[in-house]
């Protein structure tokens, strides 16, 4: 997790600027406040002004204990050596006395709004940094409430629970940040959306992992993502067996077939379910990459390819038997599972065709699978609006929702 930690705080300090500008938190109102600030009090402060800006933190902050010396201060005066002592010792690494001069000029309350807003955003840096997550997390509130609004700020408290071992508050705070994120048009970092997937993986909610590695697919589309997730919701407590081979689809579309293991299986399972075309080719392929065909297991593959082949033959030749019986039944099923057979053995319209009658007809035994598998046969066969228009037409939790979504990024997305 100190991984997540170090590459969240960079990005954030680039973002808000102050991995390079400590100086600009103490400086901004110096020169506007000369008038209240005594000469002998001020000469000091304007050269540890200068030291900050040539980055010499540690003399200026000497220079700023030099003025701090000189007694019977005024409000104005106090408030310039709080502030001037604060983005010293940020520059020289002196944390704990930055925050309590930062803490002190906001008490203070003689700052002007603005300022008041980055200095309680750097303070909540710098406890962030010391692991004083509590500190932080009420200096990131503050921060908020005051009209604070980088989301990556409130993506750092996020952080903070997350560290603090509160993972439901985390993963409740990231939601709403990412979605804060996604109302305004903008892309969430790929951190929070990495940072959500862990909290859900440290309450063991795998629906709650699914949700944000679907997320984290869709806003950065990398093969290590989509591989997880694919298989986490293939693995969902309650995944029906007979949609494996719809997984298998799925991974073939996106490059993830890979072993002999992973070629026979699916081709198995179309065989099963009535595809022999569907196994023939995948059968074919495995072959042809040279996957399958070696090995102490090649004969047992060659028995595979050889049913697949005559398999496909006699399906062939029953067509225009099969397809007169399924347009007499009195409902789709039929129709459905005959179509999707056709668009496999390469008659893609034709196929498509009888499945959209099938579903028209209706009185499907499960009307959520025959609307992904034409979806599948939309997006394999490169109709691609079709293929998405019918993908988001299933809502819900369900397996066949579940893929569907995988199936949109996909389409949008090709992962192979």
């Amino acid at each position: 997790m100190s991984s997540f930690r170090t590459v969240c705080l960079r990005a954030l300090l680039v973002a808000v600027g102050l991995n390079t500008a400590p100086a600009l938190l103490g400086i901004a109102s110096v020169a506007h406040a000369q008038e209240a600030v005594r000469g002998e009090l001020g000469k000091p402060l304007q050269q540890a002004q200068e030291m900050m800006r040539a980055q010499r933190y540690k003399e200026a902050l000497a220079k700023v204990r030099d003025a701090d010396r000189i007694g019977a201060k005024n409000q104005t005066e106090q408030l310039m050596l709080d502030r001037m002592r604060g983005a010293a010792a940020q520059g020289a690494g002196d944390n704990e006395t930055a925050a309590r001069s930062y803490e002190a000029a906001i008490n203070s309350g003689r700052m002007p709004a603005g300022d008041n807003v980055k200095l309680m955003q750097a303070l909540a840096i710098l406890y962030y940094r010391a692991q004083d997550y509590s500190k932080a997390q009420n200096w990131i509130q503050r921060y908020m409430k005051e009209g604070g609004s980088d989301p990556q700020v409130r993506a750092l408290l996020a952080q903070t629970y997350f560290l603090n071992g509160d993972f439901a508050r985390a993963q409740k705070e990231l939601l709403a940040s990412i979605q804060n994120e996604e109302k305004a048009g903008r892309k969430p970092s790929e951190e929070s959306l990495q940072l959500l997937v862990n909290c859900a993986l440290k309450q063991n909610d795998n629906s709650g992992y699914v949700a944000g590695m679907e997320k984290l697919v869709s806003y950065y589309p990398k093969k290590q993502y989509w591989a997880d997730l694919v298989n986490r919701t293939s693995g969902k407590k309650g995944f029906p067996d007979r949609l494996v081979l719809d997984v298998y689809r799925l991974r073939l579309a996106s490059g993830l077939l890979k072993t002999s293991n992973d070629y026979m299986e699916m081709s198995q399972l179309a065989l099963q379910a009535g595809y022999p075309f569907e196994g023939k080719t995948i059968a074919d392929l495995g072959f042809k990459a040279g996957i399958l065909g070696v090995g102490a297991e090649a004969p047992r593959q060659k028995r595979l390819l050889d049913l697949a082949n005559k398999s496909a033959a006699e399906q062939k030749a029953g067509l225009p038997a099969a397809e007169a019986e399924a347009t007499a039944s009195s409902d789709g099923n039929a129709l459905v599972e005959l179509g999707y057979a056709m668009v496999a053995m390469g008659q893609a319209d034709k196929g498509i065709d009888l499945m959209e009658q099938g579903i028209k007809k209706g009185s499907l035994k499960r009307p959520d699978e025959a609307t992904l598998h034409l979806g599948i046969a939309y997006a394999t066969t490169g109709k691609k609006d079709k293929a998405l228009k019918t993908f988001k037409s299933l809502k819900g939790n369900e397996a066949p929702a579940d893929l569907a979504r995988l199936w949109i990024v996909q389409t949008n997305t090709p992962m192979n």
